[in-house]
């Protein structure tokens, strides 16, 4: 039977991590996902079976740092909540702001020529 994809799949498009430091840098802890694959192999999980496909828009992340690589996570873990100074948050939260899409679009272009 073919794994089933949540109803929900989020947008490709600018989130922040629950890291982000709203007070700081705007680019910090800021990411695109480009979209949503599929694990091909058999033997993994259910739930791991969808993996969100995003990269940094910061320059001090490893991935970044290590050939302009993307992060790979399972979607189930992408979309999740935790906590965080004592209450839930979502781990990433999709940015809306069109002026700070923007800037962050401009960012992307200089970073991932």
């Amino acid at each position: 039977m073919d794994p089933i994809p949540p109803a929900n799949l989020p947008e490709p498009g600018f989130y922040y991590h629950y890291k982000h430091d709203h007070e700081g840098p705007e680019e910090k802890y800021a990411y695109e996902l480009m979209g949503i694959g599929h694990h091909t192999e058999e033997d993994c999980r259910p739930e791991d079976s969808f993996l969100a496909v995003y990269r940094p828009l910061y320059e001090e992340a490893l991935v970044y740092r290590l050939s302009r690589m993307y992060d790979i996570r399972p979607l189930s873990m992408f979309m999740e909540t935790v906590v965080k100074e004592g209450r839930e948050t979502p781990r990433f939260t999709r940015i809306t702001d069109s002026e700070l899409i923007q800037r962050l679009s401009e960012r992307r272009d200089r970073m991932y020529r």
